[in-house]
């Protein structure tokens, strides 16, 4: 299976929370895991956040970040075009979805077109969720809503 992990889903490889065992078991299965280039930054604030939050201790998000950076190159990275970043704005109007949700939708869109075969969207954003379930897109885990 060819899975796009959004940042909701990759944070959960690093930080122990509710659908880490899940999402494990799912880079596990995968034949290719992808994200869009904008997953490193939004990883990196998740884990900042999660430190001022006192969700995890600064060392914590400090090494999560570190195994995030060494498995950035393992993952096949989506780069940023003008044509994605229009594709982007109209699946945030079609969808009413937020900026990077609608980056990470047109990308995962995108991927599909490209390699020909059908794309799985890993998310524990409900709205992206959604809104990769009305598309050709399969989704992740089973039944979000």
């Amino acid at each position: 299976m060819i899975v796009y992990v959004d940042a909701s889903a990759l944070v959960k490889r690093y930080v122990a929370e509710a659908g880490t065992d899940e999402v494990a078991s799912l880079v596990d299965t995968a034949s290719v895991l992808g994200t869009s280039i904008i997953s490193r930054a939004e990883v990196a604030a998740a884990l900042a956040k999660a430190s001022r939050m006192n969700v995890v201790s600064h060392d914590e998000a400090a090494a999560a970040q570190s195994a995030f950076d060494a498995e950035w190159t393992a993952l096949a990275r989506v780069q940023m075009s003008e044509m994605l970043v229009a594709r982007a704005a109209a699946v945030a109007w079609d969808h009413g979805l937020r900026g990077y949700d609608a980056v990470h939708l047109a990308t995962a869109l995108f991927w599909q077109d490209m390699v020909g075969e059908r794309v799985t969207v890993a998310t524990f954003d409900h709205q992206l969720w959604r809104a990769a379930h009305t598309t050709a897109l399969g989704t992740w885990p089973g039944g979000l809503v």
